[in-house]
């Protein structure tokens, strides 16, 4: 009689458990994004006949229920701890965590996304730089797997192949290797990009090898706001914050940046991006398809051309020192196609400046 009433307790603790937190999902208002994956959270369906019989509706509740789940962060951060703490997975969702670095696997060498490049690097010389007397310079950086992966036995590229591969590839590009001087603590911790304060001899080595040079000196600033990177949401695992730093001086602080997508002039380093959902987007206001920038100090009327990722938005304003203008590009939101309606290509340093994720899996170079 004792073990039915101790089941049946634990039977109604248990239904009024579940009837409590299902009543919670129900009535809990929708988040409309997560700020720690940086992504809009899945809404609540419309429900239609046409929804339901084709099958849309349940798929797109399923994706709201799983993204409205009443306590997620904690659960997700519970997860993250669970597959790699108890169950030693050695990454949750592709992201692990290795010397206090985080860092998303990188593997393997996507041969089709390298004829991708090619196709496109090559329509870009062949319609707008082989006639216009351009010197055109080709330089690929490597992510942290370069330094994590091998040495903590992940799958990792072979990073010496993947740069033959793309060099053979695009072989009328002079090609620049800035290998040599990175190293781990050049990147973020929590976060796929490079370091600016990091970047003045990468930098140079850039300038030198498209015939210019640099000599300006800056003055190093840090956000007051401690800097989660994309890598830390993603992950779910318990990492501290770090700093992102900034620098002024030289070119930087006169020069002028014009937003081709907004018809504007703005800042080197938009504050308010500073303080929002990701704030590397500072440098440069992130993901913009067409940028100029334009340094009054420099009168040789010398261009430069960067054809770039995200990992230009924060080298670009490094570079300016050695040029009249430089002008970003981001063909994974603008379509090459259009470029001649808007740049004058004649005479110009052109740059192709890309990190190896995105060379590795170029479907977005339109």
């Amino acid at each position: 009689m004792k073990t039915e009433k101790k089941d049946l307790v634990t039977l109604v603790v248990l239904g009024l458990f579940l009837l409590g937190f299902s009543l919670w999902a129900l009535f809990k208002p929708a988040d409309a994004a997560s700020e720690s994956e940086r992504r809009a959270l899945a809404q609540l369906p419309q429900f239609t006949a046409q929804s339901v019989l084709s099958g849309g509706f349940a798929q797109q509740f399923e994706d709201y229920a799983t993204d409205q789940f009443p306590l997620r962060e904690p659960f997700r951060r519970l997860k993250a701890l669970t597959a790699t703490r108890i169950l030693r997975q050695r990454d949750n969702n592709g992201l692990y965590l290795r010397e206090g670095y985080l860092s998303k696997l990188e593997y393997p060498m996507d041969l089709s996304s390298l004829d991708h490049v090619e196709e496109r690097f090559s329509y870009l010389c062949q319609r707008y730089l082989r006639e216009a007397g351009c010197s055109v310079y080709l330089c690929a950086i490597p992510d942290k797997n370069y330094f994590l992966a091998a040495a903590g036995g992940y799958p990792s590229l072979d990073y010496e192949a993947f740069v033959q591969e793309l060099r053979r590839r695009t072989d009328g590009m002079q090609y620049i290797d800035v290998f040599d001087l990175l190293e781990l603590e050049d990147y973020y911790r929590t976060d796929t990009h490079w370091r600016q304060e990091k970047l003045l001899d990468v930098a140079e080595r850039l300038a030198a090898g498209m015939g210019t040079h640099l000599t300006g000196s800056y003055t190093v600033h840090t956000l007051e706001k401690p800097f989660y990177g994309v890598y830390y949401g993603q992950a779910a695992l318990p990492v501290p914050p770090e700093e992102l730093c900034y620098l002024t001086g030289g070119a930087i602080d006169t020069c002028t940046v014009y937003n081709y997508e907004t018809g504007t002039y703005g800042p080197v380093y938009d504050r308010q991006k500073a303080e929002g959902r990701d704030p590397y987007e500072m440098f440069l206001s992130g993901p913009v398809s067409l940028l100029r920038l334009e340094n009054p100090r420099n009168t040789s009327g010398r261009r430069l051309i960067l054809f770039r990722d995200s990992f230009g938005s924060s080298i670009a304003p490094l570079l300016l020192e050695g040029y009249s203008s430089v002008t970003l590009v981001d063909i994974r939101y603008l379509a090459s196609a259009r470029l001649g309606d808007f740049i004058d290509f004649t005479g110009s340093d052109v740059l192709f400046l890309y990190s190896i994720p995105v060379l590795n899996n170029s479907e977005t170079l339109k």
